[in-house]
């Protein structure tokens, strides 16, 4: 038992040792890089000498990213939900690599979610969380496994925790398992090929300030388009 032990400390400490050379080749495409957890990690990476292709949602996004990193930092537009954004995002990430292969995609985008009971809600407003979340995060994946294939590269999806438990209705948690179920499935058809596929199921970050009065605002906005017979079945006291 010690012998196994000692082996298992070993092997961890040789791997935790090993160290990605030549970073400034590597190209990395990252989604989601408007705030939060994308745009730290465009910057971290970029701080390191990766060729790190930035995707963001807006213009301004994009700017601010670029004013406090290298210029080897690359931005592009992208709208998950939008299959011609996608393209032109496909474009520009190839046009980037010449010919190089993608050393990483990481995906971190997040659609907005309505928080309230499933009967309360629209299929428009599953469509607003699935439609990036992962509809978009798996369309981006298979138009860039060309480029991942050819690097032997990794795809790194960040999964909020949150989506391990369904504590509220709505899309967000659907789109959470199915994030977890197509890379746990990728993971196992990409070995053939050398490329890795990982999950980070991060914790919980104060990304911006969560304000009580618009979540209360878009539950009465629910509430009161629900059908009367709808309304009478929850009642007064449980909204």
């Amino acid at each position: 038992i010690l012998a196994s032990i000692f082996s298992l400390i070993i092997y961890w400490l040789i791997r935790d040792r090993y160290r990605v050379r030549n970073l400034s080749g590597k190209h990395v495409f990252i989604t989601g890089c408007d705030t939060g957890l994308g745009n730290s990690l465009a910057k971290w990476l970029d701080r390191r000498g990766f060729r790190v292709i930035a995707a963001c949602a807006t213009e301004k996004g994009g700017q601010e990213l670029q004013s406090c990193s290298s210029p080897s930092l690359k931005t592009v537009n992208l709208n998950l939900a939008d299959s011609n954004s996608i393209v032109r995002a496909l474009g520009f990430v190839t046009e980037e690599t010449a010919g190089k292969g993608l050393f990483g995609l990481v995906c971190n985008a997040e659609g907005t979610a309505p928080v309230a009971p499933t009967d309360w809600l629209r299929i428009e407003d599953f469509h607003s969380v699935l439609d990036v979340n992962l509809l978009g995060l798996i369309e981006i994946t298979l138009k860039l496994l060309p480029l991942l294939k050819k690097a032997e590269g990794r795809v790194v999806n960040l999964i909020n925790a949150k989506g391990l438990m369904a504590f509220v209705g709505g899309g967000y948690s659907l789109s959470k398992w199915g994030m977890e179920a197509f890379s746990d499935t990728l993971r196992i058809e990409m070995q053939h090929f050398g490329v890795k596929v990982s999950i980070v199921e991060h914790g919980f970050f104060k990304a911006g300030v969560v304000h009580s009065d618009i979540i209360e605002e878009y539950l009465f906005r629910l509430w009161n388009g629900l059908t009367p017979e709808i309304r009478d079945s929850y009642g007064e006291k449980y909204f």
